[in-house]
């Protein structure tokens, strides 16, 4: 799918979501303009046991750019009296294997690409700036939290430490040192903040489902990267909670999941050449768009060290009855015929620890 600028109006731009998962039960999902409308938007939810116990991480990345004296933001904020006007610079936004931002400030063209690491708790985020103007300053501020994704973080004294070796960033939430967030940009400068704290970011769809909408979320610091006149460059920015992230590649990772999800949407023969229909548009994009969905709900439970089906998103984990509704379409319609059998041991599995209700299982 993909949204040009008459399309991604504030009203429009809100009401539009797009997901993306890496195959453990974390996901990263947001608006088609970047505004979180829900308490489970974010760059990174990411699982502790997985697929369970998923944790908001990265709940967004905001985004400005300084040209000459003028600074323009390219973030869209709800907060409960104002909402940020970064949509207006935003001038299309594409999703077919993995969300594609296009901004143009100026004479100059921002492109973002958001992919999570498929079976890992990592999401990576490549930039390719093309300036045709003046010098310009790229600000990158990663907007942090650490909580479980059903709930909402409340408190206005949001305790961090963070460790600092130059680009990277080792951060430390509310005194939880097992679990430190590790974030990296691999350009720029990054300016630490002692005390920041986003207040009050509110969430619309929450609200008319009478539930909290209101968060308080750690900025930690800010990337300043410099685009220089009539230059072309590319950078990374990468989070997660496994440690080496200044290794990660970006652009080899996007290219990685894009073969994955070509390869899967191959493997179900559902665009043989020797059928009549694969050679209208209209089908190939219906069978890619379908097998890429189904993917989203296969994910591994390293406990079984089985797969299992998720029941849907953003709210559920794996359900026996949803799974053996949705398992021929799912599994035996794409032939993965491999993961689901180990989709059936996972209920068996389930059954046998009284997990499953036995009247559910009727195959």
């Amino acid at each position: 799918m993909k949204y040009e600028k008459e399309d991604l109006s504030l009203e429009n731009g809100l009401k539009k979501e797009w997901i993306i998962t890496n195959g453990i039960g974390g996901y990263s999902s947001s608006t088609i303009i970047g505004a979180n409308t829900r308490k489970y938007h974010g760059l990174l939810v990411a699982p502790l046991l997985p697929p369970g116990n998923r944790q908001l991480i990265l709940s967004k990345l905001d985004e400005s750019i300084e040209i000459g004296e003028k600074k323009y933001n390219l973030y869209t904020n709800v907060c409960e009296n104002y909402i940020s006007d970064g949509y207006k610079q935003l001038i299309s936004f594409e999703k077919e294997y993995i969300p594609i931002f296009t901004y143009q400030v100026e004479n100059v063209i921002i492109k973002k690409f958001i992919c999570l690491e498929y079976g890992k708790n990592l999401v990576s985020i490549y930039y390719y700036v093309k300036n045709m103007g003046d010098e310009a300053i790229l600000n990158i501020a990663p907007i942090i939290n650490f909580r479980d994704f059903h709930s909402v973080n409340e408190n206005d004294n949001i305790k961090f430490i963070q460790y600092i070796d130059k680009n990277k960033v080792k951060l430390i939430m509310n005194d939880n040192f097992q679990n430190p967030i590790y974030f990296y940009s691999s350009d720029g400068e990054y300016i630490k903040h002692e005390y920041d704290i986003f207040k009050n970011m509110y969430y619309i769809e929450e609200e008319k489902r009478g539930q909290k909408a209101k968060e308080n979320h750690v900025v930690p610091g800010v990337y300043k990267i410099k685009i220089g006149a009539q230059e072309e460059k590319s950078f990374t920015f990468v989070c997660s909670l496994e440690q080496n992230i200044e290794e990660v590649d970006a652009k080899e990772l996007i290219n990685k999941e894009i073969i994955r999800l070509s390869t899967l949407i191959y493997n179900t023969d559902l665009l043989d050449d020797k059928k009549k229909e694969s050679k209208d548009t209209n089908y190939i994009n219906l069978v890619k768009n379908f097998v890429i969905a189904t993917d989203n709900f296969v994910v591994y439970r390293p406990a079984f060290a089985l797969y299992t089906l998720i029941a849907g998103y953003p709210w559920f984990l794996d359900w026996g009855r949803d799974t053996l509704i949705a398992f021929e379409g799912i599994l035996l319609k794409t032939r993965r015929f491999k993961k689901a059998k180990e989709v059936l041991l996972t209920c068996i599995r389930d059954m046998k620890y009284g997990l499953v209700p036995n009247r559910i299982f009727w195959l």
